[in-house]
């Protein structure tokens, strides 16, 4: 499955993890402000916000998983298995598919203020890219420096919820997500005392005993509540590198290994890539399975009045610093 988080310094870092048992083959994708959008409700964008994120490139069409724009908003879709749902094409409203929700924000929107009144206009439609690609059930993160917000669309209709701790992942629906964090509200980073009860002579036997009972399991929930634990916890400097060598060790708080999330017929879930993007400068950060080291595509160097879609393959192999 998949982990969002926003993280803020001097400057504002969007990203997420993206953990599945296999790869689409995806790329950092820039779409530069005079790609022409096509949409699936027939409206053509020729000028619009230039963005960069992950996506898998289906015929010079640019699938985001995830993605920030020049102006800073942020946005990335999640699995949501069994509670995504969408309806059919309605008219008088703006009918748009789940794989092209993300550049139908980012590509007119500048902030999660704009986002917001857009959405109140859209109709989440049940449109697939192409028979080999059907629709895919998600919700979304959308994100700027100054607020969060999740977006979900289910059988009730479609909800746009405040994120005040600007974290997603999957499962639960977001309320229930956000309504387990009161089962955690003992949790703190300093050593436990012992509130158990007077009667017994309980001690702290070891160091390192802060976030005593945090969950460290790999289902969904237990994700959110230790990277919202984490996130809200965490210390760094404002420096590039402080702040973007921070977003990855908060992410890395869920990391999937190979062999501990076992789907069936000999496949696992593994952390496929985890990104950071500085969302203020437009640099898009990731690691993925096979390669640790923090690689870095920086839209601003790109001719961004453009009208071609730019594309980076990533780097997989391992780099090993060898000292001697």
């Amino acid at each position: 499955m998949c982990t969002a988080a926003t993280y803020k310094t001097k400057d504002f870092y969007f990203g997420r993890t993206l953990d599945y048992e296999f790869s689409y083959g995806e790329e950092i994708a820039i779409t530069p402000r005079n790609y022409p959008l096509h949409f699936t409700n027939k409206e053509v964008t020729k000028e619009h916000f230039a963005m960069i994120g992950m996506a898998h490139i289906e015929g010079d069409y640019p699938l985001y998983y995830d993605a920030v724009n020049e102006k800073g908003l942020g946005m990335a879709g999640l699995n949501f298995v069994g509670n995504a749902h969408y309806s059919e094409v309605v008219p008088n409203k703006d009918n748009v598919a789940p794989f092209e929700f993300i550049p139908w924000i980012l590509s007119k929107c500048a902030t999660v203020k704009e986002a917001r009144a857009s959405l109140k206009k859209i109709n989440l439609a049940d449109i697939s890219f192409n028979e080999k690609l059907p629709v895919a059930q998600l919700h979304w993160i959308i994100a700027d420096r100054d607020e969060v917000i999740t977006v979900e669309a289910t059988k009730e209709g479609m909800f746009v919820y405040d994120n005040p701790v600007g974290v997603l992942t999957n499962n639960p629906p977001f309320k229930e997500q956000m309504f387990q964090l009161n089962n955690y509200m003992n949790l703190s980073p300093k050593a436990p005392k012992n509130n158990f009860s007077d009667k017994l002579p309980l001690y702290q036997y070891s160091r390192g005993m802060g976030a005593l009972g945090l969950p460290g399991d790999l289902s969904s929930q237990s994700r959110f509540i230790r990277v919202a634990f984490t996130k809200m916890n965490s210390v760094s400097g404002d420096s590039e590198i402080e702040s973007v060598s921070q977003f990855f060790h908060i992410l890395g708080s869920v990391d999937q290994q190979r062999g501990c999330c076992d789907v069936g017929d000999e496949k696992y879930e593994i952390t496929i890539y985890t990104c950071c993007c500085n969302a203020d400068k437009g640099i898009y950060y990731y690691t993925t399975y096979d390669n640790h080291q923090i690689s870095a595509v920086d839209m601003n160097k790109e001719n961004l009045d453009s009208s071609m879609l730019i594309s980076y393959p990533l780097i997989k192999g391992e780099q090993i610093n060898m000292q001697n």
